[in-house]
């Protein structure tokens, strides 16, 4: 197959028809075209006011697709599994975000590539890191595997200073 290669985020964390959020995320993998590799499913906290844990995970796609027929083929996937549009961050069915594509960058009011927030968030890089550690943030120049560990890298803590103290 031929085409271009995309990265998309999966995540779930509420039942659906499938069971409980992991089943979701497997049976939409399931619905996803050109399949090339797919990391381990991993448990997260919740983003935003949503209570509930998510399962993530991210997949390669290898499609002859257009980014924005992809993403809206990933709508109706997730329309198919019962999201309906909603509060921002809350409990979902369903979320598949394109994260990268292999032909660069889009900038459109309903598609940004790569994904303004993905550089912060953990449960997208962690999986990238068993996907495509190689793979270079078009924006930044960094590998999957730097982005990570600047995000996790250990920070010193600030000493606090208490007025009155010191030499």
């Amino acid at each position: 197959m031929t085409g271009s290669t995309y990265v998309v985020a999966v995540g779930s964390n509420r039942r659906g028809r499938h069971g409980g959020p992991a089943a979701e995320v497997t049976a939409a993998i399931d619905a996803l075209p050109g399949l090339l590799a797919v990391a381990p499913i991993m448990t997260s906290a919740p983003i935003g006011p949503s209570i509930r844990r998510f399962a993530n995970t991210a997949v390669l796609l290898q499609t002859s697709l257009s980014p924005d027929a992809l993403l809206r083929e990933l709508k109706a996937v997730e329309q198919q599994f019962g999201r309906r549009r909603g509060r921002r961050w809350g409990a979902r069915v369903l979320d598949l975000d394109i994260i990268l594509w292999s032909g660069g960058r889009v900038c459109k009011p309903a598609l940004k590539i790569p994904h303004p927030a993905f550089r912060t968030r953990d449960f997208v890089l962690a999986p990238l890191l068993r996907i495509a550690p190689e793979w270079r943030d078009p924006a930044t120049g960094f590998t999957m595997r730097q982005l990570h560990a600047r995000l996790t890298r250990r920070r010193s803590v600030p000493r606090r200073v208490v007025a009155g103290e010191g030499p």
